[in-house]
């Protein structure tokens, strides 16, 4: 069962067509704890007392989110012809989900109602500018819809009951070869592994993923040019590793390039989807026909955007503002080459 919107939503081509969970988060702003982190500020833990009574500022519930729902929202934001093919409950919280992606301009044709299921709900313990997710994927029976061909597809995180649907996935694209793929794998993605998913990695015109995620994948550390070489050798054409706030790393295929952070007009509030931010600003704007260095500017301004604000949306912005920012960039700010 799908729910329908107007036809004129997709009287025209589809520019961006995303796939991947949908969730509600709830943000839990907290008051007390601590951090604890290696010498290097790595492995942190976030700590708090056990068996006590914890008190928190407040919690504000955010729907409609998850790597690709934020991604086909951002699309949109910037002017695309953006829908998403996700599963829901029959709930509230899924008719919350579908209100906010109507509302954002995302064609929901492809959002399926799965009776009996709740809609995914995660928990974000908050403090101070980072958070941790207490995350939940209901099993839903993931079945790929007959789906008109988009220009761009982006594909990121799905929960562990979807390996077969991403064999489907693959087995779509190569009957559309037309079709752009845009891979940002989450979790589960990267525990199925890489000759599982191989092909998609080898159809991937745009691919993402952080230091962390990159070393995982690849089995191995290394500065950060062997890691744009080893997720190059997986088959992607054009390579995004980024490093938080330190900013990001690009490589085309020939040359290796560093793109710094835009600076933030105050310290940033959360940073939930700022990775997610700057992946879908990056492809958006290639398709609208931008360079690869003026998306990398548009993808460092929305990333910046949205951690001024409390979860993955709020921040996204259209082309006017991202103009208007770029306008107040430093001379410095682009890509540089990486000696």
């Amino acid at each position: 069962m799908c729910y329908n919107i107007p036809y004129m939503i997709f009287s025209k081509p589809l520019d961006f067509l995303a796939i991947g969970d949908i969730t509600t988060d709830a943000f839990i702003r907290l008051k007390e704890a601590s951090v604890h982190c290696d010498i290097d500020k790595e492995n942190c833990q976030i700590c708090m007392s056990f068996a006590d009574k914890i008190p928190y500022e407040f919690v504000e519930v955010v729907p409609a989110v998850g790597n690709s729902a934020n991604a086909s929202v951002a699309a949109s934001r910037l002017g695309l012809n953006s829908a998403l093919v996700a599963n829901i409950g029959n709930d509230e919280n899924g008719k919350e989900c579908i209100e906010s992606l109507k509302k954002d301009g995302v064609g929901t044709k492809y959002v399926k109602i799965n009776k009996g299921k709740k809609t995914n709900y995660h928990y974000v313990l908050w403090y101070e500018d980072e958070r941790t997710i207490l995350v939940k994927h209901q099993d839903y029976d993931y079945q790929l819809p007959e789906i008109t061909e988009p220009k761009w597809l982006y594909l990121s995180s799905l929960g562990g009951a979807s390996e077969k649907y991403h064999y489907d996935i693959i087995d779509y694209l190569k009957a559309h070869p037309k079709v752009k793929l845009a891979f940002q794998p989450g979790t589960f993605q990267m525990k199925l592994g890489v000759e599982k998913l191989r092909p998609l990695y080898e159809r991937a015109e745009i691919f993402v993923c952080n230091v962390e995620e990159a070393k995982r994948m690849l089995g191995k550390a290394g500065d950060i040019k062997s890691l744009l070489a080893g997720i190059a050798n997986l088959g992607p054409k054009l390579i995004w590793i980024t490093d938080g706030p330190r900013g990001a790393y690009f490589y085309n295929g020939e040359i290796s390039y560093f793109m710094p952070p835009y600076p933030d007009p105050k310290p940033p509030y959360e940073r939930t989807g700022a990775g997610d931010a700057f992946a879908s600003t990056f492809v958006s704007a290639v398709a609208l026909g931008k360079s690869y260095e003026e998306s990398a500017k548009w993808a460092m301004v929305n990333s910046m955007s949205v951690v001024q604000y409390v979860g993955a949306q709020k921040g996204l912005l259209g082309q006017a503002k991202i103009a208007e920012w770029l306008s107040k960039a430093p001379s410095d700010f682009g890509l540089r080459k990486l000696s």
